[in-house]
């Protein structure tokens, strides 16, 4: 068994300082140098990974997402709570700063980072000067720069598209909302619409009459593009309908209910996240379920890799996810 003198005499410290270090005495002062060599020499002879602990300081969560965005959308609530706590059990000091904050505001001497939403390549040129290690969640807007974790939506639509046409769906319609890009402050079209339009059209049941998004992935945007939907299309409604996300769906439901629309004897609906109301509405919706937990482990994991163990190579995860069937799809 690997001993704190074991480490001490190959390090070349004190058992007192090495001690301190790896019970994470915050008032212990030693530079970066220090710290790294006498965790190399831990693990280099032994001592077991998860005893390693240090106080990882000043790594900064950048949640550019605004509260109405995370009122509308629970999926980013959830991630920012999922973040904060793996960084109480990794020992990390995280410090939230908010898109009106700007980059301007966090700190030249920051351990890393931690980002959720959308980012100009103006901020990430800053961000690169603050510091090289960072990890985007649900995003991947610099994949040779920064790691990224992020739900495999790509994968998702497909499934979703297989799922419709193994149960003799041909009139497949999509329903989503916009990706705003920051560099143009544009809105353009999200992965799932661009991949869905794609995967239609090599199946051979493309109809762009059956192609909505709307600017928010919020509820009412559900319920109000359903509403369009409805009305332009009438006795031509697809039969199943790929929706971009659960709040979406859930104000979809809404409209289909209100126009006496049967789901899913009517209209079949697969959406994505797996929120908690997803099982409680009528009817209870059948969607992917992303590992938000998953995601945000997995994050900090990557972030932990790059600060503790100096690694260089930028690394993309794609986690894959479940579909949850319920009574909203056929």
């Amino acid at each position: 068994m690997v001993t704190i003198k074991d480490i001490a005499k190959k390090a070349g410290f004190s058992p007192s300082t090495v001690s301190r270090l790896l019970n994470n005495d915050s008032t212990l002062s030693i530079s970066p140098e220090t710290k790294k060599k006498i965790l190399d020499t831990a693990l280099e002879l032994g001592y077991e990974r998860k005893s390693i602990q240090p106080l990882i300081e000043k790594v900064a969560l950048l949640y550019w997402i605004t509260e109405k965005e995370e009122l509308e959308d629970v999926y980013f609530k959830q991630m920012r709570l999922e973040l904060e706590k793996n960084a109480i059990n990794h020992n990390i000091e995280l410090h939230l700063f908010k898109h009106g904050d700007g980059i301007k505001s966090i700190p030249n001497d920051i351990s890393g980072f931690i980002a959720v939403g959308a980012f100009s390549t103006e901020e990430i040129q800053k961000l690169r000067k603050k510091t090289k290690k960072g990890v985007f969640i649900d995003t991947n807007p610099v994949p040779d720069l920064y790691d990224a974790v992020l739900p495999d939506t790509v994968r998702i639509t497909k499934k979703a598209i297989d799922y419709f046409v193994e149960k003799g769906h041909q009139k497949i319609g999509f329903i989503g909302g916009t990706y705003h890009n920051p560099d143009t402050n544009e809105d353009e079209m999200d992965i799932r619409e661009i991949t869905f339009r794609k995967y239609v059209k090599d199946l051979g049941i493309h109809d762009e009459r059956y192609i909505f998004g709307e600017r928010h992935f919020s509820v009412n945007d559900g319920y109000t593009v359903t509403k369009k939907v409805i009305d332009d299309l009438k006795e031509e409604l697809p039969t199943a309908f790929f929706i971009a996300s659960d709040p979406i769906a859930v104000g979809s439901l809404q409209a289909f209910n209100e126009y006496n629309i049967s789901i899913p004897n009517r209209v079949s609906i697969i959406s994505v996240n797996n929120i908690s109301v997803a099982k409680y509405v009528s009817p209870p919706l059948t969607t992917f379920h992303i590992d938000i937990p998953e995601l945000c482990k997995t994050g900090v994991s990557l972030l932990l890799e790059q600060i503790l163990d100096q690694r260089k190579i930028p690394k993309t995860v794609l986690l894959q996810s479940e579909l949850i069937k319920r009574k909203s799809a056929l």
